[in-house]
């Protein structure tokens, strides 16, 4: 007799088993394909995935091919009510509006077919948003509570759609990954965005590196002769370096700092100066780290609304009301050409002047500030090595808005004014196209300058590069999450359940950029983030602004500008949040790199910033939103301004006891 191994008699075993478990799993497999088969050819209708209460949808009936009209349209009966169905391909689809949870019967020539209805209330559609609202104010923290908003929303359409509450947590946790977040990266636009963001933050890490940056600032720190010429320095550098805000701010703070200390200004006015140009100009310039998540947020609030419009066109109308952003760097300007202080600030600076030692952070943080923008010991700093790739950037995007928007009937219509044309040009371009190449042209400038001079090799360019993606990371993330519940509250209808409660509440729409500018205004100073707050907020306000005025009856032109408004209120209210705030990112970064204690930083900031914010409601956003030119508004706003400083600043204390050009050499970057 033969004996076969043990291994050989386990093996033969195990595939027996397989074999013998294969074919009930086969026979499971073919009956799941015939019952979809079958499903396919029977009668049923056809839902979107999200059902709200009191909106109107169009309902799908799939009938086999032996019940189908030939005619285009069909007559049916919707519970009892007689109702017309147009074909669309196989389909029949008709319109239909659920009021309350029931069944949904449907009867036509040859067929019946009917399904229980649980539409989600309306109400709960401002949830999501609100929770992640809450949760942020909560946690101090963005990205989870956007997550739990998200989460928020995707369970309550699973459990309405019948799931039960524990597997509907489940179905809305795979629900943000497969749906929203999936369906907000395939956007073109978005990835787009994505791309442009992360090239810009590698460009300013090569400049940066290669010693650019550091040679703007040392040409300009020449001119620091004085306090007041060491702010006007500080002041112009901060407006120069328009591009992103962190690399404003850790440059600007850090090369700066020796200047100002040897020059007497104190490390609060510093801080001040830095943290308050930097978010005020890349909120406004239109090639910035910024200008993605704007024009996103933008394009997503003038498609939910139907709005035929480019995203940049719709920028740069609402640059006109950009009251806080633009009076806070006028503010500035007339504070340190006035040599006036008040408040915290003055006190401060009296310290300084007195030869009193700064009230300075600690040392390990103020490394840390300066790590990710450290330039390589031996590299000599040129400043053309950061203004050409910058200039490139700019005129680039200008060429390729021209190129892509290009209308030759446009340009050949004399009845329109040269900026009329240029308007309506960009207006009519493809933004995305223009910020993509001109951004991989400045980076492209950049590696090559840093290379031919050989400050850096091709590997440490590269280096550089991917350091600065990683850079753009946190950024990149609040917008994948800002698109998902943008995206959600969409399919909700949060912004009809919102304009319809402002209307049953008689909320002017003129009152709606006062109501934005201090709602978001609230959300940064809890969050601490600008971006954070843009993310949660455009998606909502934008949509519900413009059904507000047009259920007010505003003609076209008036709820227009009052949306253009609202687009630079949610941004201005944003900046005012982010300057007030402890927990602001870019206020720690401008305490770090400036060398400023962090809570002196806070307290000699807010009364500035709480002033401007003031002056810009009650003299910008709401005349403006009456229909007062900004032509007006902004002279009157800067002369308010003007007569603050003039009333309640003042000098004493505040004399040039800084050395004379002669006592002191010419200052150098520390870096």
């Amino acid at each position: 007799m033969l004996h076969l191994p043990n291994s050989m008699i386990q093996k033969r075993t195990v595939v027996t088993a397989n074999k013998s478990l294969l074919k009930p799993l086969l026979l499971i497999f073919l009956c799941f394909v015939l019952h979809l088969k079958l499903h396919s050819e029977e009668t049923h209708l056809l839902f979107p995935d999200v059902l709200m209460q009191g909106i109107s949808y169009d309902i799908g009936i799939h009938l086999p091919p032996e019940l189908v009209n030939p005619q285009d349209s069909l007559q049916i009966s919707v519970n009892s009510i007689p109702v017309t169905a147009f074909r669309d391909g196989d389909n029949y689809y008709f319109e239909h509006t659920f009021r309350q949870n029931g069944v949904l019967m449907v009867n036509g020539p040859g067929f019946s077919v009917s399904r229980e209805v649980q539409p989600v209330p309306l109400w709960l559609s401002v949830f999501p948003p609100l929770i992640a609202i809450i949760f942020a104010l909560l946690l101090k923290e963005v990205f989870s509570a956007l997550f739990i908003g998200l989460l928020f929303g995707t369970a309550l359409i699973a459990w309405y759609g019948g799931s039960h509450m524990l597997v509907a947590v489940f179905e809305g946790m795979f629900r943000i990954v497969d749906t929203y977040i999936a369906q907000s990266l395939v956007d073109e636009g978005h990835i787009s965005i994505i791309v442009f963001s992360m090239l810009i933050g590698g460009m300013v890490h090569i400049i940066t590196r290669n010693g650019g940056m550091n040679g703007v600032v040392d040409k300009l720190s020449r001119y620091a002769r004085s306090p007041r010429s060491g702010q006007l320095v500080t002041w112009f550098l901060g407006v120069a370096i328009f591009f992103d805000d962190y690399a404003n701010t850790l440059v600007v703070g850090n090369t700066m700092r020796p200047v100002a200390d040897r020059l007497k200004i104190s490390r609060e006015k510093l801080a001040y100066v830095v943290d308050s140009t930097a978010a005020p100009i890349a909120a406004i310039a239109f090639v910035t780290t910024w200008i993605g998540a704007e024009l996103s947020y933008i394009q997503s609030g003038t498609e939910a609304i139907g709005i035929e419009e480019n995203a940049y066109s719709v920028f740069f109308h609402s640059l006109a009301y950009s009251f806080y952003p633009i009076f806070t760097l006028g503010f500035m300007l007339i504070l340190i050409l006035r040599k006036r202080d008040f408040g915290p600030m003055r006190k401060a600076e009296q310290k300084a002047r007195a030869g009193e030692a700064p009230n300075s952070t600690d040392d390990q943080s103020k490394i840390a500030a300066e790590s990710d923008f450290k330039v390589e010991d031996g590299i000599k700093a040129r400043w053309y090595n950061a203004l050409i790739p910058v200039l490139v950037i700019i005129f680039g995007t200008l060429a390729g808005l021209l190129y892509t928007g290009w209308d030759s009937a446009v340009w050949n219509d004399e009845t329109l004014s040269f900026f009329r044309k240029i308007s309506i040009i960009i207006g009519g371009a493809d933004s995305y196209k223009a910020l993509l190449w001109s951004s991989l042209s400045g980076v492209l400038v950049a590696v090559t300058l840093s290379i031919a001079q050989r400050l850096l090799n091709l590997q440490e360019c590269m280096g550089s590069l991917i350091e600065g993606f990683k850079t753009m990371l946190t950024a990149i993330v609040i917008l994948v999450l800002a698109w998902s519940i943008a995206l959600l509250t969409e399919h909700m209808h949060t912004a009809t359940y919102i304009s319809n409660l402002m209307v049953e509440i008689a909320v002017s729409p003129f009152l709606i950029p006062f109501i934005t500018f201090i709602l978001a205004a609230l959300v940064a100073f809890s969050t601490g983030s600008s971006w954070g707050t843009m993310a949660i907020l455009y998606p909502l306000i934008l949509p519900a602004g413009w059904l507000i005025s047009q259920n007010a009856g505003l003609d076209h032109e008036t709820s227009m500008a009052l949306f253009y408004n609202v687009v630079s209120t949610v941004l201005a209210g944003s900046v005012l949040g982010d300057h007030c705030s402890p927990i602001s990112d870019t206020t720690i970064l401008s305490s770090l790199a400036s060398g400023c204690n962090h809570l002196a930083h806070v307290r000699t900031q807010i009364p500035y910033a709480i002033s401007v914010g003031v002056v810009s409601l009650a003299f910008g956003t709401l005349p403006s939103a009456w229909g007062i030119s900004s032509w007006i508004l902004f002279p009157s706003g800067l002369f308010v301004l003007y007569l603050t400083i003039s009333v309640f600043g003042k000098k004493e204390g505040l004399e040039n006891t800084a050395p004379s050009c002669k006592q002191m050499d010419t200052p150098k970057s520390e870096h």
